[in-house]
């Protein structure tokens, strides 16, 4: 067996053409992006959203601060960007300099505009099943596995990574979508035995290769939202042999990564919509 490879890079291409619609139908969008410090990886990251963006239409506000910031000074600027009317969507890029408490930032950010789901309310809103705005990365990790019919009620789903960007979201989401739902760590006792029964195996932990053939059940359905920057290349979680063992697998680079962005960009287009009136936001 030879897995067949979900192709993010297609299925974004599609997403954002979507998006691009909705943006022409609603008029002007505004994201507003914040990078503290000069981390390069968040400095690609932050590029890369930008430009998308602007692809389909969405003004992209890139306001930058020195990485010795305080956290009154971020405070402030997030306050600023809460209180401007011409921005929809506000993004935070993580990971933020030791001295700012991210938590605290993210609970800053008005829930309607939090395009990275992170706020508490929208986090709650996902606990509790009733879906506001979402995490980018989960969000496209479902649209994948939809996209490729992978069966999920009443499937075994095993997620490694417990992180609230990703890991913890996208066990609630398989939970909702009637799968039963086992999360692995770094503490986890025997991370094979989970890993084997799993139908549905979502890998999130930054440990390039940490999956090996071994571990996948036969004709499992294998999601790897990981990816290392090595000498040879980006590599992901999960070790290539994998594809010999797993009916589907996503491929490193061009699986999850255009997903997450394009994701994000739906985010920011829903933030208009309840900012709009045209979905109904809960009351915080």
């Amino acid at each position: 067996m030879t897995a067949t490879m979900m192709d993010g890079a297609a299925l974004a291409a599609r997403i954002r053409s979507d998006v691009k619609a909705e943006v022409a139908e609603l008029g002007e969008i505004g994201l507003a992006t914040v990078l503290v410090g000069d981390d390069p990886a968040s400095e690609i990251y932050i590029r890369r959203k930008h430009k998308a963006a602007e692809e389909v239409g969405i003004r992209a506000l890139d306001r930058r601060l020195p990485a010795e910031t305080s956290e009154s000074e971020l405070l402030e600027l997030v306050g600023e960007l809460n209180e401007d009317d011409s921005i929809d969507g506000i993004l935070v890029q993580t990971p933020l300099p030791p001295q700012l408490d991210e938590a605290r930032i993210m609970r800053t950010i008005d829930p309607v505009k939090d395009v990275d789901g992170l706020h508490p309310f929208n986090a709650g809103q996902l606990y509790l099943g009733h879906q506001t705005l979402v995490p980018a990365t989960p969000l496209g990790v479902m649209t994948l596995l939809d996209e490729y019919r992978i069966p999920l009620a009443g499937q075994q789903a095993v997620v490694l990574g417990r992180s609230p960007l990703v890991g913890k979201p996208v066990a609630m989401l398989l939970l909702q979508a009637n799968a039963t739902v086992t999360m692995c760590h770094s503490r986890t006792a025997d991370l094979a035995r989970q890993t084997l029964a799993a139908d549905v195996l979502v890998v999130a932990v930054g440990h390039s290769g940490l999956v090996t053939a071994d571990m996948v059940k036969q004709g499992a359905a294998v999601v790897d939202v990981g990816i290392t920057r090595t000498e040879a290349g980006l590599v992901g979680d999960v070790d290539p042999g994998v594809a010999e063992i797993a009916a589907f697998l996503t491929p490193v680079p061009g699986g999850v990564g255009p997903m997450t962005i394009a994701c994000l960009l739906g985010n920011a287009v829903r933030a208009a919509r309840y900012r709009r009136g045209a979905l109904a936001f809960p009351r915080v």
